[in-house]
């Protein structure tokens, strides 16, 4: 008797686990759901103001959801915003790898980088339409958030940091440019691209305006030597 009670007790934890997980799933799901429409809440009001200057209050109401169901998710509004930074930061990496994918020769692979990236730091150039909203520039988003949340900013940068020294590496070893350090070189363009959009916003013509393919130029010039 003892033994069937023992392989009674060993059968249980594989339907309970069963019973569990689909239960958490669900859940994880509706959660998900949720979320994302506070994002896209906050994405619409990002395109109505041109600017992250709205309202928590203002995305419950245009989610849909209550203000408690906010403060589930996220902690206030900087919490917020850091994942629209971080929602912007994956659709721009995609966004990014597929103009990379689009090329094979290793300085091409480097250029679609660079100016794909460009774009994603400085629409006002290029507009784009990403996913179901426009997406405020990554590099504002990161500028409006470095200064209290810098680990998060370096974390959700990280995989473009690496791409990118991928493609330095390839290309360096190509013997397309000749770079000494690809880390020290990644840093420097992304230094110039994110960067370049601020010096842009400074101009008044458009025409006087850096475009993307004359960073990618002055990129390429920089780190070739």
């Amino acid at each position: 008797m003892a033994g069937v009670g023992a392989a009674t007790d060993a059968n249980e934890p594989a339907w309970r686990e069963r019973a569990v997980s689909r239960s958490l799933n669900a859940a994880r799901s509706r959660a998900e759901q949720r979320v994302q429409r506070f994002l896209d809440a906050a994405f619409e009001l990002i395109d109505e103001k041109g600017t992250t200057e709205f309202t928590i209050q203002e995305v419950v109401e245009r989610s849909k959801q209550s203000l408690r169901g906010f403060y589930e998710y996220f902690a206030g509004k900087d919490e917020l915003v850091l994942a629209l930074f971080e929602e912007s930061i994956r659709e721009a990496g995609d966004d990014i790898h597929n103009a990379v994918a689009a090329q094979t020769d290793p300085l091409a692979r480097l250029r679609a980088y660079t100016i794909r990236l460009h774009e994603w730091c400085d629409p006002i150039e290029t507009p784009r339409k990403r996913g179901t909203h426009n997406r405020r520039a990554i590099s504002e988003f990161s500028m409006l958030l470095a200064a209290n949340n810098s680990e998060r900013i370096r974390a959700a940068i990280a995989p473009l940091s690496h791409l990118l020294i991928e493609l330095l590496d390839a290309a360096a070893a190509a013997g397309a440019i000749r770079v000494a350090d690809t880390r020290r070189a990644a840093a420097l363009v992304h230094q110039t691209v994110m960067n370049n959009w601020y010096g842009n916003r400074l101009v008044n013509d458009p025409k006087q305006r850096l475009t993307a393919e004359e960073t990618w130029e002055f990129c390429l010039h920089g780190i070739d030597s």
